[in-house]
């Protein structure tokens, strides 16, 4: 057992000179390096350090996970592609304010560049950057063997300080004892096999921490399990005996200058799970060259975000998300425009493959005249490339380093007449004054000055471009005036004013569409059923005369997110699930998230409890802070996407709610209508949180309260000895049943796939008029057009949601239902004759 004590958190920070180091590496690849280092990395942080993780070498997914494991930017280091002189500089930059840097190496600790005599090795970056090594080996099949490998790394450059090792995948004690009698070397750990902590790989790989539903999670036991198995004492003496470095931190303001000119365009930033690879310098290096950098999520964003100057779309997988990529038309279509009408664009292998007319024969956004597919062969080469002529990026006969990994091919390969680069002599991308397009991945910290050229094109874009990408890039404007106008009222009509709300948390839309009203009030989706789920409510009618079976709904609804039938359980709606989870515990501090759904915060009321309100900001764009949660809370409660603000929260953002004793429930009632469903933790099956689903919106059926949660066991079992018995209608098994099946997943898709396209009219037409609003992922907008457009709005005939009765919105803001475009059109100029009246 080994044995330590926590240091104590009041330490002060080390000056960066001085800065405490260890590099994590292995004899070669598949030691369990990255595990081990990732598992240190969170271990220390959790005993009170402020980490920071580098990774050698040109690797994005290990930073994922570095991010995850120190809470900080994951930074690479690599000669190569940065300089021998940057990496100490880069080590500085990225560990300023960390107790402790912890390096992990690339493959055998000597391995480096073919031909290069190991040049940006782990060994050559120890080397530079005067870290201790501590060797992970795995000893599963190895005893006495285990000391002579480390000898011989110990002493083969006496550059490369190695001060211990750690066993991995260690056997019984006896071959551990045998192993220890043979080192010469100090034992820091010893790591037994356990293949539940090792990540999963695809065909580049390990899965990116972004995709992987558990990833913050799996990080989190991986530190408590090196915790127990690893001397972090003995670690951090080790990374204290490290010499002072007597480098200037990185600063990417040196590197660039002063920007030139004035203003900040915006750089639109890929990111979401299809795009997770770019170096934090990246952004860095823009901000200081004057950009604004805003992420958008090519899978699920309908449009740019407002007032785009410059694209960058980096590294990622969009051969996993095809499918899901080329379901996103409205940005697509927008994409396609911006580049062809100038708008300066850098894409980088995944990037390149998103430009292309077509990958693995799904549309993509056709900006370029290429076709991608998987291939076989992996292309893995560390080149240098020359710049055959002037491009938005750079200048003819520059030259730089990169990196190329991917299994795909694009036809034609290259552009003949203007190719992003020469490499060996052969064409490799595509390049003019406005666009650079290839598969090279260029660390910009090693050659700023594309940074600079980048930022000086997107300065010079028009202020206000003309064309088709003017309206898409109008569309979705990122952030709500906070300030409301006030419009005056109309002449008086024979229709009705719409009740005041009798209990602001019982409000609901329907009640604003009655009276025949132009109905964009009530969120159900505005189309015919499909025959097939017709014809199974018409079926279910003839099962009256019985007693309804919820089995079959539970096991449906299980099926749907790959769960065992213990981990779902069918209900009247979600209204019931938020009944049968206010009446469950005596919930010390319920949490609710607003402004949301007001239903669950209704029902805990009911139940007897006080609610505490935690209210996201507009000027925040209602993105949730999750430190905003009072860390006491026992229930959290939080929509996703949210009603009625149309955010889709990552699902990393609501993993981090959990906490132990903590039920995170999660109301998805509106997931079905998202693509993909790219943020649902539906399939997540982590401890403490459940997920709400109703049926009842995306497949027109409100009357037929048909819902069902998933989630922990334990907390599903208690929800079932609550609910009444028979609470569930035949008809609403049999649409449990039919809307969950397989038949339904393509009808699901496309349904959600027109409300997109709906949804990007209705936004568009609102930008047109200047009316902010939240950009949605829902099938419904938040806007704000000022008070007392509600009551005009329903003076000329339209129906909207009053947003005053959620909390933290007041009669500024209404909610607006996803409608067909001729509905939309009807809508767009009763409003335009409803804001007449202010100027009037």
């Amino acid at each position: 057992m080994v044995t330590r004590h926590h240091p104590h958190r009041s330490r002060p920070a080390p000056t960066p000179a001085n800065l405490p180091r260890i590099m994590i590496a292995a004899p070669m690849t598949g030691q369990g390096k990255t595990t081990v280092a990732t598992g240190l990395m969170a271990a220390l942080r959790d005993a009170g350090h402020t980490v920071s993780g580098h990774k050698t070498g040109p690797d994005y997914i290990d930073p994922g996970y570095h991010a995850l494991a120190t809470g900080r930017p994951g930074r690479n280091l690599d000669p190569h592609l940065v300089g021998e002189k940057r990496v100490e500089p880069l080590l500085l930059h990225g560990a300023h304010g960390a107790d402790v840097a912890v390096l992990e190496g690339v493959m055998g600790l000597h391995d480096g560049r073919i031909g290069g005599d190991g040049f940006a090795s782990s060994a050559h970056v120890a080397a530079l950057t005067r870290t201790p090594v501590v060797l992970v080996v795995d000893v599963s099949r190895m005893s006495r063997s285990v000391g002579a490998l480390v000898e011989g790394m110990a002493v083969y450059d006496p550059a490369v300080e190695v001060v211990g090792v750690i066993l991995n995948k260690a056997g019984s004690e006896r071959n551990v004892a045998e192993i220890r009698r043979s080192l010469r070397l100090p034992v820091l750990g010893v790591v037994p096999r356990d293949d539940e902590i090792a990540a999963p790989s695809r065909h580049l790989g390990l899965v990116p921490a972004s995709e992987r539903a558990d990833s913050a999670l799996a990080v989190r036991r991986l530190g408590a399990r090196i915790a127990q198995q690893v001397d972090l004492d003995a670690v951090l003496a080790l990374a204290r005996s490290a010499p002072p470095l007597g480098a200037r931190p990185w600063d990417p303001a040196e590197e660039i200058g002063a920007p030139h000119g004035g203003g900040r365009p915006v750089v639109a930033v890929a990111g979401g799970r299809a795009f997770t690879f770019r170096y934090t310098e990246t952004e860095e290096l823009l901000t200081a060259a004057g950009c604004e950098v805003v992420p958008f999520d090519p899978l699920t964003d309908p449009a740019l975000p407002s007032g785009t100057r410059g694209l960058y779309l980096g590294g990622g997988f969009p051969e996993v998300f095809a499918a899901e990529l080329a379901a996103n038309r409205p940005l697509l279509a927008e994409i396609r425009e911006s580049v062809r009408d100038g708008m300066p664009t850098v894409a980088e292998c995944a990037g390149l493959l998103y430009l292309a007319r077509t990958l693995d024969d799904a549309p993509m956004a056709g900006a370029l005249p290429v076709h991608a597919r998987m291939t076989e062969r992996l292309t893995l080469r560390y080149p240098q490339a020359v710049s055959p002529g002037d491009t938005l990026l750079t200048r003819a006969g520059e030259r730089v380093t990169g990196h190329e990994f991917h299994r795909t091919r694009t036809t034609p390969g290259a552009s003949e007449a203007t190719p992003a680069w020469e490499i060996d002599g052969r064409p490799e991308g595509f390049a003019s004054a406005t666009l650079h397009a290839s598969y090279l991945h260029v660390h910009w910290a090693g050659h700023p000055r594309i940074a600079a050229r980048f930022a000086d094109a997107t300065r010079r874009r028009d202020a206000a471009p003309s064309g088709a990408a003017t309206t898409a890039a109008a569309a979705a404007p990122t952030t709500v005036p906070t300030t409301a106008s006030t419009i005056a009222p109309a002449p008086a009509s024979t229709i009705a004013p719409a009740p005041a709300p009798a209990d602001p948390l019982r409000h609901h839309g329907d009640v604003e569409a009655r009276s025949g009203l132009l109905d964009l009030a009530v969120n159900v989706y505005s189309g015919d059923r499909p025959d097939w789920l017709d014809r199974a409510l018409h079926g279910s009618i003839a099962d009256a005369a019985a007693y309804p079976d919820p089995g079959p709904a539970r096991h449906a609804a299980a099926r749907r997110h790959r769960r065992p039938d213990d981990e779902a359980l069918p209900t009247a709606g979600a209204a019931e699930a938020f009944t049968l989870i206010a009446r469950l515990r005596p919930w010390r501090r319920p949490v609710v998230v607003h402004p949301q759904f007001t239903e669950p915060h209704a029902a805990l009321e009911q139940a007897g409890h006080t609610v505490t309100c935690v209210l996201c900001r507009p000027e925040d764009g209602f993105a949730l802070d999750p430190a905003a949660v009072p860390e006491d809370a026992d229930l959290v409660v939080i929509g996703n996407p949210t009603n009625p603000t149309g955010v889709l929260h990552p699902a990393a953002t609501l993993r981090a709610l959990r906490r132990p004793g903590r039920l995170v429930v999660v109301d998805e009632a509106f997931m079905d209508a998202v693509p993909g469903e790219p943020q649902s933790l539906a399939g997540d099956r982590a401890e403490g949180i459940l997920v709400i689903r109703s049926l009842t919106k995306h497949w027109s059926i409100p009357g037929i309260r048909a819902g069902y949660v998933v989630g922990d066991p334990a907390v599903v079992r208690e929800l079932a000895r609550e609910q009444t018995p028979w609470s569930l209608s035949s008809p609403a098994v049999a649409a449990t049943v039919a809307c969950t099946a397989a038949q339904a997943l393509p009808e699901a898709l496309s349904r959600a796939r027109r409300l997109t396209s709906w949804r990007q009219c209705l936004q568009e037409g609102l930008a047109r008029q200047g009316v902010a609003f939240v950009p949605s992922g829902a099938p419904f907008v938040l806007a704000r057009p000022g008070k007392g457009v509600h009551g005009l709005l329903r003076e000329r005939g339209v129906a909207v949601r009053r947003a005053d009765t959620f909390p933290g919105l007041d009669g500024s803001w209404i909610r607006l239902a996803v409608r067909p475009p001729e509905t939309t059109r009807r809508f767009l100029d009763a409003l335009t004759e409803v804001r007449a009246c202010a100027t009037a």
